[in-house]
């Protein structure tokens, strides 16, 4: 029997993390939703709910700091020499939210064109879709469009959560970051996506965005769980609605045919 060691204290969620700003937010709750509180209030006494899992592909040009930005999380390092990634990496990382254990699944696929259909293979099931690229590279902004399109052949578009973003912010002139942003939100807004900008080297907001990516991912889990609970609940209710119904024609066909 395999015994999971408890959540590191700094991996525990109780409260929803806030966005990069708030212009920059999916949404502008500063709260979970109290559906998500309340199953997760019937899940700690144990009457509900499993151990929660949630895929997240990180996709994104050569060299914008994929994995470097993975590291800096999972690992707290950061390696200035750099390696590309062949085909795709993984990490898992784990927390508590609300008091329900819950992990992320982090792929980390090869921004080279020529591992790209290795690296599109694992897209498929993705809960959310991190697209990044550098803040000092203008055209790597520009294909986060096309990352995101080939992300979302294999995965639904109305059930994935979108996060576009900026590396290597340390490296970047305050004058030249605010034009950098404008346009960042900009692509953000098109993809509905919530933006982000960070420094892997010196660790500014990566903890805080892998927080409020791990927070909404849970949430969305949550909420769609209750989701297709309620459909089955009313699928059962149908059900037995239309086996009375076939009960009731059943016994007035018998009592016509014995009774003319």
């Amino acid at each position: 029997m395999n015994i999971l060691a408890p959540v590191r204290r700094d991996r525990v969620i109780g409260e929803l993390p806030q966005g990069f700003t708030k212009e920059a937010a999916l949404h502008s709750r500063t709260s979970f939703h109290p559906k998500v509180v309340g199953m997760c209030q019937a899940q700690r006494t144990g009457t509900v709910g499993r151990f929660k899992i949630s895929k997240i592909i990180v996709v994104g040009d050569l060299s914008v700091g994929k994995t470097c930005l993975i590291n800096r999380f999972c690992k707290d390092t950061f390696d200035k020499n750099y390696k590309a990634t062949i085909g795709v990496d993984f990490e898992m990382e784990r927390f508590e939210i609300l008091g329900v254990p819950f992990s992320l699944q982090l792929w980390d696929t090869a921004g080279q064109e020529r591992f790209k259909c290795i690296a599109s293979t694992y897209y498929r099931g993705a809960q959310a879709i991190i697209i990044v690229f550098d803040v000092n590279d203008v055209a790597s902004l520009d294909h986060t469009r096309q990352w995101l399109a080939d992300a979302l052949k294999e995965n639904d578009p109305s059930s994935v959560l979108l996060f576009l973003v900026g590396t290597k912010k340390d490296l970047s002139p305050a004058a030249q970051y605010i034009l950098v942003e404008k346009d960042a939100r900009k692509v953000a807004k098109e993809m509905q996506a919530e933006y982000w900008a960070v420094s892997s080297l010196t660790g500014e907001n990566v903890r805080e965005f892998f927080f409020r990516l791990a927070a909404l991912t849970f949430e969305g889990s949550v909420l769609a769980e209750l989701e297709r609970s309620s459909a089955r609940r009313i699928g059962d209710i149908v059900r037995i609605h239309g086996d009375e119904r076939d009960l009731y024609l059943t016994e007035k066909r018998k009592r016509t045919k014995c009774c003319p």
